[in-house]
């Protein structure tokens, strides 16, 4: 299983222009394409994620996941903050670069935790928040994923 599989030029969005948590989790949100209800359930389920704890895990980046009845498999999306935000993270940084990942609570191809470990595998390469800070494109994301293989 490699990242790119889940990964398409429409759920990157390279400019995200929030200010605020709630803002990017939005914004994020809007990539999937959902109807408007599910973007407002899904919004909440996201916000009790981040209740919890923070997603944010350090080094600018921050991985914005939760379970949701309002989609039928694994949904990702990337986005970067034009301003790096407060999100809470871990290491009391701003946050850039944002992963989100959404799977259905039962889910047959059991996909959502080895994503999960895949990006926090990826984040944990020294040089990728200064190459995800560089790329240009969609397609330039998803070369990167390419090249680390993960």
């Amino acid at each position: 299983m490699q990242l790119t599989e889940f990964f398409t030029e429409d759920v990157i969005k390279l400019d995200l222009q929030g200010d605020h948590k709630d803002d990017i989790l939005k914004e994020l949100i809007s990539l999937l394409k959902l109807s408007e209800k599910s973007e407002g359930i899904l919004f909440k389920m996201l916000k009790r994620r981040e209740n919890l704890g923070s997603t944010g895990i350090g080094r600018g980046i921050a991985i914005p996941h939760c379970r949701s009845l309002v989609v039928n498999h694994l949904r990702v999306a990337f986005g970067r903050a034009k301003d790096p935000i407060d999100f809470k993270a871990i290491d009391d940084k701003p946050v850039s670069f944002f992963f989100l990942i959404v799977a259905p609570p039962l889910e047959v191809s059991n996909q959502y935790l080895p994503v999960l470990g895949k990006i926090a595998q990826l984040c944990r390469e020294p040089d990728v928040p200064e190459k995800l800070a560089k790329i240009e494109t969609p397609a330039q994301f998803l070369e990167l994923l390419d090249q680390k293989q993960v």
